[in-house]
């Protein structure tokens, strides 16, 4: 896989000292990370480890107790009162991508991929439509604009929901696990669109336990366990050889299956 985009020293996602808890369940323990810009970052591990936690509260769909968010230069702290344009900035500038697609089942594939972009970047509904046909040209999917989620497969759904994603015109994608839901196969097709998108360049930080994909296509792979992060670094060298037992207990496990 050629590489359009090499990757840069710029960071477009610095994650400081994040903590999260529910009552006495302690979901993560000072969580920090740097994503630099047109670099994959892999988060894996057991789950309950806090992984999907941690993107969720990248964009603040969860609301982390203490620590740092800045994406693409807008910066959050927990704690402080947020502004609403910060945080409208902050989200847009972070596509998110979930295992279960959460498409509108009452609308058209095209108006799935073209209402967020009128309400969110003003676009009028030809501009929108425009973007949206296109995004849906490179997933492969121009011939389901007209169709509505529940006529497409799993794979197709999720495609569509990375190009909803992409019509925003994020600085980095998250991707909480993507294929997760789908059968091995269909996975596949998911798969290869993740790496176009690395190939072009676009920063993504992927949950995922694809470790194929974390091996061959992310530059950082961050281990996570019991809400921490416990080994980060070049992929091949942690998969070879981990240095921590817990990242070789869950290796074993997976490799195993």
């Amino acid at each position: 896989m050629t590489q359009l985009n090499s990757v840069t020293d710029k960071p477009v996602v610095q994650v400081k000292n994040l903590a999260k808890a529910y009552g006495t369940n302690v979901v993560l323990r000072d969580v920090s990370l740097t994503v630099a810009e047109g670099s994959v970052t892999a988060m894996i591990g057991p789950s309950g480890a806090g992984k999907s936690t941690v993107l969720r509260c990248m964009n603040l769909l969860e609301q982390p107790d203490s620590g740092e968010i800045e994406i693409d230069g807008h910066r959050i702290v927990a704690g402080e009162k947020i502004n609403p344009k910060n945080l409208a900035a902050l989200r847009r500038s972070a596509g998110m991508v979930f295992q279960h697609f959460n498409l509108f089942p009452h609308m058209t594939v095209l108006r799935n991929i073209s209402l967020p972009q009128e309400r969110i970047l003003g676009r009028n509904r030809e501009e929108a439509n425009e973007k949206s046909m296109e995004l849906l040209e490179r997933m492969g999917l121009r011939d389901k604009a007209d169709q509505y989620p529940s006529r497409c497969s799993g794979g197709q759904q999720q495609r569509i929901a990375i190009a909803r994603a992409l019509a925003l015109g994020p600085r980095v994608m998250l991707f909480d696990e993507p294929t997760s839901a789908l059968d091995p196969e269909v996975g596949v097709e998911v798969l290869e669109v993740m790496k176009e998108l690395a190939a072009s360049g676009m920063t993504m930080v992927v949950v995922t336990h694809e470790m194929a994909f974390a091996k061959s296509v992310s530059d950082e792979l961050v281990v996570m366990a019991d809400g921490g992060i416990i080994e980060k670094g070049d992929p091949l060298q942690i998969l070879q050889d981990p240095q921590q037992d817990r990242t070789r207990r869950f290796l074993r496990a997976v490799l195993e299956r």
